[in-house]
Parts: structure tokens; sequence; C-alpha cells
């Protein structure tokens, strides 16, 4: 946001790709284009995703990624990219990458941050990517089991199939709002679940001096929603006691 005119003007959206399902890039694309908005994506958790012959992280000016384990293409520790096909912004961003230096390390033209990968991680990242399409199609049909197997329930609504994914987590919604208890009953048994998130952005007490829009769908959601456990190696006995356990639970 830039200020003009005692009023805030925006200059760029960033989207992000959630659950391992992208954004809803179809219907911001065309805004940001007639507004003139930069579109800044985050794609941590639909990385691998395709939409429209577009893989996520490759849409919008700007996307990043983060490869930390639990994320769809993950390395053993903290990890992260950029992605841009502009070249300008590229340089800018090696630069900040590395303590904004300029034309060698010990010239400093803008302020930075250390972000650089280690060579462990990423070692680590060019033999799990060697596998990460495999992944991607495993990922997948565990999500379609936890489909298959909740879609007669009324009460359990799980991520979209109408945009590309990847299936970073087993998101659920129980529609009955009783997501914190369904926590409960899983944890008695054993099976681990969490929720992604529990407070909207617009009410975090860092964004509390910013001007915000009512975020109702935002509200609602995160008292509804819950991740089950979602990997490539999630065998389908150890699914199928997921499964029986929330159904048995709404």
């Amino acid at each position: 946001m830039v200020k003009r005119e005692g009023k805030l003007k925006p200059r760029a959206v960033m989207p992000v790709d959630l659950f391992g399902q992208t954004a809803d890039y179809r219907a911001l694309e065309p805004i940001c284009k007639r507004e003139g908005l930069k579109m800044l994506c985050d794609a941590a958790q639909g990385f691998g995703a395709l939409l429209d012959g577009r893989r996520a992280g490759g849409i919008g000016d700007a996307a990043s990624t983060s490869f930390f384990p639990a994320k769809p293409l993950g390395c053993y520790g903290d990890g992260g990219a950029t992605f841009t096909n502009d070249d300008a912004l590229a340089e800018t961003l090696r630069s900040i990458r590395v303590h904004g230096q300029g034309s060698d390390k010990y010239e400093n033209v803008r302020i930075g941050v250390n972000s650089r990968l280690d060579t462990i991680q990423a070692a680590i990242l060019l033999e799990k990517l060697s596998v990460f399409p495999e992944e991607i199609e495993m990922r997948e049909a565990v999500a379609q089991r936890y489909n298959d197997a909740f879609r007669a329930s009324n009460r359990i609504v799980c991520t979209a199939r109408d945009r590309g994914r990847s299936i970073d987590l087993g998101a659920i919604h129980d529609t009955g709002s009783r997501a914190r208890q369904l926590q409960s009953e899983l944890k008695a048994k054993g099976i681990p679940s969490a929720v992604y998130y529990p407070i909207p952005l617009s009410a975090q007490k860092g964004y509390k001096h910013f001007p915000s829009a009512p975020t109702p769908v935002s509200d609602k959601i995160c008292k509804t929603v819950i991740a089950l456990p979602m990997h490539p190696y999630l065998d389908t006995a150890t699914q199928d006691r997921i499964i029986e356990t929330v159904l048995g639970a709404v």
C-alpha cells in the first residue's frame, strides 16, 4: 500500500495457495491487470499444482515457496525459493538474498537479509525433486480416498477439485463447527491433526493498526477447518483408521 492524499492505494495482491490447492488465479489475474496491481504469489502449500497448464510458482509477477519439511517439496530443515520471469526483479532478489549485496560482498546497496540455502539442504532437495512428480500422484491418491470416504457425510467438506492441486494437507471442514472436539477425539486415538489457521490474518495483533475490511468467511473457516495426516506414503490401513475415527466422531 502507498498513501496518497490521505487514502491508501493498493500496489500489489498477495494470493496464497492453501492445503495443496492454488489460489483462484482465474478470478484474480483479470482484476490485477485491470487495476495495474502486481501479483506476488505464496506457492508454498501449492507447489507442484498445475492450473490451466501452469505450475504454481510460475504464476504472477513473482512467487515464493517454502522447503520446510512439511511442504509438498521439503528439505530437512529451513529453506525456500523465489521465482520470477522479470530479469530486473530477479537481480534485485539476488541482492536482497545476500545482505543487499551490490557489485561484491563488501558493497551493500540496499537493506537485505541472509537467505542463502546451504549446500546440504540443496543436495537433499535435488534428490527429492527427482521423485516429486511421483509423490504428487501418491498424494492425490490419498486425497481421493479421503474425498470418497467423506463424500456421503453431510458434515464434512473436503478441499475443492476445481483448481490445480498438489495436496499439501488433508484439510476438511466440519460444518457442524465441532472441529476442536473432533481434534480432541482424534488425539485420544493417537491420530495427529492440526488447525491451519486458528486466527485469521485480519485479527492478528501485529496488524491491528492497519485498515481491514470484515473477513466473515475467514472467521468462520478458522472455527471449522482441521487438517488430517497427509503425505505420499500414508498407507491404506492407517488412512482407514483415520477415516473411521472421523466418521465416528461426526
